[in-house]
């Protein structure tokens, strides 16, 4: 009986995507691509040093995640995000993570919140340390490990999905204004409430942590406005 052949080629072009793709994120995370920007794939290919292939593909990644958005025989536009988007998302959030957190800190054991916390420290060390691809990635294990504690797999692909469609939004202008720091180091403190089995300050320290989240991207577009007094804010006539 022959054995099944080996793809090589298969495996290096998904591996040239998720790089890209990488890439592309942390470019939007840095504003290199701008919101409402249309992007085409030959031409990014030609400043990564790529075929226009794995850029349409992390492109397309991209476009399930919400970020960018296809273009007919044009390319992506980068997806802009309103204030109402923002609050949308912010609310989505709240209603299922602030009960998840009460939930959990009633049921989990000890030792599965204490597993969380190196991934708080990791926060913490990426946004004293200006990495922000390092930040977002602990972020999400952090949120998504704790959510996990409930053992709902629905509620963590649901909440996956709403963060990546918002936190992306102003994460480097908050970096530069060092307002990463305080909203980072809120994860230890939520762990230390949660391990008193305190659900009901565990709630509200995450809708306070919810509320912070939504305030920096409201400080980040007011710094655009000022930055730019001819941009409207939304829904502004």
């Amino acid at each position: 009986m022959s054995e099944p052949r080996s793809r090589p080629l298969v495996s290096v072009q998904a591996h040239l995507r998720d790089q890209v793709a990488n890439a592309l994120r942390a470019a939007l995370i840095a504003g290199e691509l701008q919101p409402g920007v249309v992007y085409s794939a030959p031409s990014l290919a030609s400043e990564y040093g790529v075929s226009a292939t794995p850029v349409r593909e992390a492109m397309l990644e991209l476009a399930r995640e919400g970020l960018v958005e296809a273009v007919r025989n044009k390319g992506f536009r980068v997806t802009e995000l309103s204030e109402r988007d923002l609050d949308e998302f912010t609310e989505l959030r709240s209603l299922i993570e602030i009960p998840t957190v009460g939930r959990v800190t009633r049921s989990a054991a000890r030792e599965q919140l204490e597993a969380l916390r190196p991934v708080a420290e990791e926060i913490v060390a990426a946004a004293k340390a200006g990495d922000l691809i390092g930040y977002l990635e602990a972020d999400r294990r952090f949120h998504l490990g704790l959510l996990s504690l409930a053992g709902n797999a629905r509620l963590v692909e649901t909440v996956g999905d709403l963060r990546k469609r918002s936190r992306l939004y102003g994460l480097a202008d908050l970096a530069e204004a060092g307002a990463l720091v305080a909203s980072a180091q809120e994860h230890t403190e939520l762990l230390d409430i949660m391990l008193t089995g305190d659900a009901e300050a565990a709630e509200a320290y995450m809708r306070r942590h919810l509320a912070h989240v939504r305030s920096l991207w409201a400080a980040q577009q007011q710094g655009k406005l000022r930055k730019n007094p001819q941009v409207r804010e939304p829904g502004a006539r």
